[in-house]
């Protein structure tokens, strides 16, 4: 498993925290230290829409004063996204069952638990 997202985001503690405490191992990504390319976006867009990888209730997004984002569509979403890679809602999993986004307790415990 491999687990995308910023190592301060409170979610990905959560989730980080939650994967530790249930001896889950995974991989993780720091995207805005490691980068995030096109075709890993791509990828996760093959699970999910742009629409739901998109963060619009963050920081990021209400501080953008990009034109593009009052008329998204895919290319753009990704183009912003690979820009300021903090508009995407966070965690982003990657796992044998596909792709997933955000913690939820319950989820995991349903997903992962031994």
């Amino acid at each position: 498993m491999k687990l995308f997202g910023i190592k301060n985001c409170d979610t990905v503690k959560k989730a980080m925290r939650w994967l530790d405490q249930h001896q889950v191992p995974y991989q993780f990504h720091d995207f805005r230290k490691d980068g995030l390319d096109q075709p890993t976006i791509e990828l996760w867009l093959n699970s999910v829409s742009w629409e739901q990888l998109i963060n619009k209730r963050g920081t990021t997004w209400r501080k953008l004063e990009d034109p593009r984002k009052d008329q998204l569509n895919q290319q753009s979403a990704v183009e912003l996204m690979l820009t300021h890679p903090t508009l995407i809602k966070r965690p982003v999993i990657e796992d044998a069952s596909g792709v997933s986004i955000g913690f939820n307790e319950s989820d995991f415990q349903a997903r992962y638990a031994k």
